[in-house]
Order: structure tokens, then sequence, then C-alpha cells
């Protein structure tokens, strides 16, 4: 997600921010741009170059630009809520682009159907833009009023007419920050937007603010009532690039060290570290070095995979893997690897890697996971799978470790997770692993399908 006010070339821009941003997410991209008293909007499904070309960046014209790229937390995969979500008031044009996951958006949507909205999607971010629409009053009134309905995890770029609105819920569950470039203002869910722009970060969107941007001046305002902070956890583990600043600290260097506390408190005699890449380099270097063992990357991942392929009419015994990572067999035979992995979610993917290393020659593989065991699902903007699919929820370490072929398995402890987190001035979430919702499981709506992030086929 990002947002560009008053630059001449405000939807390359977010262009370009949005492809720093595609890890984000691959199933659709859009961006909305302002000139005038002419909104545009481009949107497609799949990744951001295949979405736009230069004749689709040149009819968006403008000072004023806001894009998104999405994986779908609530609604349908579908170019129908593909976002920025665009929509006209009675004296509005209004554009939203939203990250995160609202619990109690069916019950809003409701209530407005039945005052006469009719929506044009199923994703929770349109509740937004009816909320909006029907409040009264100046522009910061209105907001306030919207933001004080809803529940959940927010974090929104709104465009309404020549104003760019950023906003963060007051838990300050999913990231935003704020950036300039010369005169113009930007906003992104990651700071690595800015790198490529080569805008300069200022700061973070502060949970529960709202920055208006008008006229090349930004102005704060605090419309809901602040509350404990808990910022979640799983972006520095997991879905964040490296490269970026996120709460205020680099996401590489926070994952080397949850690796040297893993290191520390689950050692194990082998021959080197292996990488499941790209989520888990930074925390297999970081157990190499407090280890004392040399990290290699004994397993190569191929960058260049689209989300579908052909697959060949004779069985590949784990074909789907293969395309994805493939060992070096004279490196990893013969020798006892340390596997450093993120996270395990089902432990598919795992599963087969695990048996494709052994199928190289691998002597011993020892499994290390840079973060405790994942029981529960995430309501708040990052797609895990129901309770029912979670691996840990429903086994033991000694009996994950016997499906995923191992010789051992180890995680990195709650405690010392906390330990590494605890260098925040803010709280955190860590509901995935402790089960401590921060907004009550029966305070959050039946949860729609989830779609994209952990592929139940591991392919």
């Amino acid at each position: 997600m990002v947002g560009v006010a008053g630059h001449p070339e405000a939807a390359n821009l977010a262009y370009l921010g949005l492809y720093a941003l595609q890890h984000r997410g691959q199933e659709s991209a859009g961006i909305v741009s302002r000139e005038g008293s002419a909104t545009r909007v481009h949107r497609g499904m799949g990744l951001v170059a295949d979405v736009f070309d230069e004749g689709a960046l040149a009819s968006l014209r403008g000072r004023h630009a806001i894009g998104h790229v999405r994986y779908s937390t609530s609604g349908e995969s579908s170019l129908r809520d593909a976002q920025p979500f665009l929509a006209a008031s009675s004296d509005s044009q209004i554009a939203v682009a939203h990250n995160g996951n609202l619990t109690n958006a069916q019950a809003i949507r409701t209530e407005l159907e039945s005052y006469g909205s009719i929506f044009q999607s199923s994703m929770d971010s349109e509740v937004f833009v009816h909320l909006l629409a029907r409040a009264r009053g100046r522009l910061e009134q209105r907001i306030s009023d919207a933001l004080s309905r809803v529940r959940g995890a927010y974090s929104l770029v709104f465009l309404v007419d020549d104003v760019l609105i950023a906003a963060r819920d007051p838990h300050g569950f999913r990231p935003l920050s704020l950036g300039r470039l010369g005169n113009a203002w930007i906003v992104a869910s990651e700071t690595c937007a800015f790198d490529l722009i080569g805008a300069e970060y200022e700061r973070d969107v502060e949970p529960g603010e709202v920055v208006l941007i008008r006229r090349g001046r930004a102005r704060s305002i605090q419309p809901v009532p602040r509350v404990a902070e808990h910022f979640c956890v799983f972006e520095h583990i997991y879905f964040a690039r490296p490269d970026s600043l996120v709460y205020g600290r680099n996401v590489y260097l926070v994952r080397k060290r949850m690796g040297r506390e893993l290191a520390k408190a689950q050692p194990v005699e082998a021959d080197m570290v292996v990488p499941v890449l790209d989520s888990g380099a930074a925390s297999a270097l970081g157990y190499a070095e407090a280890a004392g063992l040399p990290y290699e990357t004994g397993l190569i991942r191929n960058h260049y995979v689209q989300r579908t392929f052909i697959e060949p009419e004779q069985s590949i015994r784990h074909f789907g893997v293969r395309v994805k990572h493939n060992p070096i067999r004279e490196l990893v035979e013969g020798k006892r690897l340390v596997v450093v992995e993120d996270s395990i979610v089902r432990g598919t993917t795992l599963t087969k890697l695990v048996t494709v290393l052994r199928n190289a020659g691998a002597r011993e593989i020892h499994v290390r996971v840079a973060s405790p065991p994942t029981t529960g699902a995430c309501y708040y903007g990052i797609d895990t799978p129901s309770k029912e699919e979670l691996i840990a929820a429903a086994q033991s370490v000694d009996e994950i470790r016997d499906a995923l072929g191992a010789d051992s398995l180890s995680y990195l402890s709650l405690e010392a997770l906390r330990r590494v987190e605890a260098s925040m001035k803010h709280g955190f979430c860590d509901a995935c692993f402790s089960g401590d919702y921060i907004i009550p499981i029966d305070q959050i709506e039946e949860a729609e399908s989830q779609l994209g992030l952990f592929d139940p086929s591991g392919e």
C-alpha cells in the first residue's frame, strides 16, 4: 500500500512503490490518481509488472495517487475486489487502500445495507467508503466518525478529492510509514518503498493517528482514544522485507537476533547451517554466528516461479517443491545439517524439503524454527489458516518432528521471542503463538475462507 501527494509523477512513484511492496500481495494490483477534478483508476489481477504498462501509467495523470497490492484475508480473489476501491459520494470522489482485517465488517455491512447502501465487492475495505460517504461535517469529522465504527486491524490510505489521508488502528497491528520526496509526501506500508524512489523516511504513522495531507501540508489528528499498542510480531518474523524499517527496527537485524537466541537455547552438533530461503536466511545467519558453524546456501530457490506452471504428465516425486527449491548435493551429501526456517504453519513444504535433502545424501537434518509453534489463527490481517489446519495446534513437537522426518526439531520459545521484541518501545501482538487475542475471539465474526499466503498444497 502506497500513497503519493504533491508530485507530478505521482502514479509512476506509486507504481515503483508497489513494485517494492510486491511481497505483501500477489493477487492483484491497482492505482488511483487525481488530476484537477478527475479521478482515474487502473486495476488488474496479477503482479505489478503485469498489471501496469506504459500506457496504463500514462493514463493515470495527476499529482496525487494511491496504490495497493493484495492478497485476500477476507472476500474473494477477483477483479471486483482489487484495490484501491473507488466510489463517488454526493460531493466527493473517495478512494481507499487497506492493509489489515476488520473483525466487525459484516455487522457494519448488514447495517449499511439496511439503510440502502449497495456494495460492489465482498471485501471488508469497502465499508470504509460507505461509512465515509454517509458521514456528515468537515472531512476530519467524517474520518473520525468512520473510524470510530470499525474494530480490528487497519492501516489505510484514502484519497478524498485532492486530500491524501493516512490512518492506523489504535493498536497499530499493521505498519505504516511517512516519508518525503522533495516537497511531496509519501506513505507506504514499508520503508523499502521509500528506498526505491529515493524518498526520505520521516516517521511511522502512530497507532490511532490520522494524517491529512492537503496542499503540501500535513496535519495530524487523533480521532479515536489511545489504547495499549500491539504491533504484529509476524511482520518481523516473516512478512516484511528484510531491508525495511518496521516499527522503527530493521527487519533483517531483528531476524538475526532471533536466530542467535535460537542457537543459544537449542544448540546441536552439526557441520553447517542451511537456511530455507528467503525469509529464513537472516535467522539462519544469526544461528550460524552464535553456534560457530559455517553458513551455507544448501538449498537454492528459483525466484522465477509464477503462480501456475505446467506439471509433467508422468509424476515426479515432490515436483512442486522442486520447482522452487533444489539442494546442492555436493554440499550437503554426508553432512549433518541445521535447517533454519522462520515458522512452521502446516508443515507441508518443510516435510518435502527434508525429504529432498535426505535424497541428496544429508546424514542428519536438525530443524530449527526462529519463532514459537503457531497454534492459533490470525484475525488481524495475516493469512494464517484455521486452527484445525495448524500442525502445532494438534501435534506435539515430537510428533511434528516425526511428521517432518527430521532428526530433531526445536522452536524459539515465546519467552525468547518476547526478549527479542522487548527493545521496542511499543507492545506487540503474538496471539498466533500465545493465544492472547487483543480483541476477544467471541467478538470476532466468523472468519471467511482465507487465501494465498500459506498455500495448503505447499507448492
